[in-house]
């Protein structure tokens, strides 16, 4: 077990919160990959060499380090791929880290629900599940043409050797500041849907307007859903194209919501973020002769001078909407 993914449980989607956190790790291993709003990925096989510790006895020093220095509690996935530590992570439980050896990893994956694999949306999941392939076992002693047939050939390919328990995954260095996030928090737990997609829509206008005073557009969008019960539920979509356009954002959004398929849940507070920032100018934008697109572009020009002039609050949320 050398790759940790760490959970931190901040009081809300800090952006300035997540980089000293991400500091703390830097302090055993340069090997580290921000997963925002709250997550990270460190590789330990250097660590455990230097310090003469085994990466879960390295957690539990990572856990009150954090406590002391941060007043943050965590919890923690161990395994031998950033696949196996982002899954074990799901089974984590604050003070005890869910450790999976490599000995273990094909009996841990057997039992586990198609969509627990990374990478596998709900599209996928319930393709999978029409045929009998609701768990990783089933899919992992499926023959792999079957899943080449159902899912596409490179798909199919990958599917099978994560469910066998091959990670070709790394821990890629990166850098949180590529990144833009908002949270829309609720007064009280929210159960009305209505609510939830006014909430993100405020978020996406301001994270549009956000990314265009900063002439950056973003490559994907993260909502994170926070629940009652202090659980969490985070989606990631890979965007058209790049872009700072607020209607766009909004659209994404709503999708990434509407797939989670969410009934009756009491909602505390809803996030987005912005990834993969780059600058506009090197972004591309797809033509759509649609005059109803162009007229919000338009509109948005017009609020963003509103707002360097008057202030953020010149413009009042959902008044961009396309």
């Amino acid at each position: 077990m050398t790759i940790l993914c760490v959970r931190f449980q901040l009081p809300s989607a800090d952006e300035t919160a997540l980089p000293a956190l991400l500091g703390l790790l830097e302090e055993f291993t340069p090997v580290v990959q921000a997963l925002p709003p709250d997550t990270a990925l460190a590789d330990l096989r250097g660590a455990e060499r230097y310090f003469g510790r085994t990466a879960v006895e390295l957690a539990s020093v990572i856990r009150v380090r954090a406590l002391a220095l941060h007043g943050v509690d965590c919890v923690i996935g161990a395994g031998p791929g950033p696949m196996t530590a982002r899954m074990a992570l799901r089974e984590a439980r604050p003070g005890l880290t869910r450790a999976v050896t490599e000995d273990e990893v094909r009996e841990f994956l057997a039992g586990q629900p198609v969509v627990a694999l990374p990478g596998v949306g709900a599209r996928t999941a319930r393709t999978l599940c029409e045929y009998g392939l609701d768990t990783l076992g089933r899919v992992a002693a499926a023959p792999l043409s079957t899943l080449q047939r159902l899912v596409g050939a490179r798909a199919g390919r990958e599917l099978h050797e994560k469910a066998n328990g091959v990670d070709r995954g790394r821990v890629v260095p990166n850098a949180v500041s590529r990144s833009l996030a908002t949270e829309r928090p609720f007064t009280r737990d929210e159960l009305d849907p209505g609510r939830h997609r006014r909430a993100l829509l405020s978020a996406a206008e301001e994270l549009g307007a956000r990314l265009r005073a900063l002439d950056k557009v973003c490559r994907s969008l993260t909502l994170t859903v926070r629940y009652a019960d202090r659980s969490a539920t985070t989606r990631t979509r890979t965007l058209p194209e790049p872009t700072a356009h607020s209607a766009a954002l909004t659209r994404t959004a709503y999708g990434l919501y509407e797939a989670l398929g969410l009934q009756r849940a009491r909602v505390r507070a809803v996030a987005l973020r912005a990834e993969g920032l780059d600058a506009a100018e090197r972004a591309s934008h797809q033509l759509t002769f649609d005059p109803v697109d162009e007229k919000v572009r338009r509109i948005e020009e017009v609020a963003d001078r509103a707002r360097a002039k008057f202030g953020p609050r010149a413009v009042m949320p959902g008044t961009l909407a396309a």
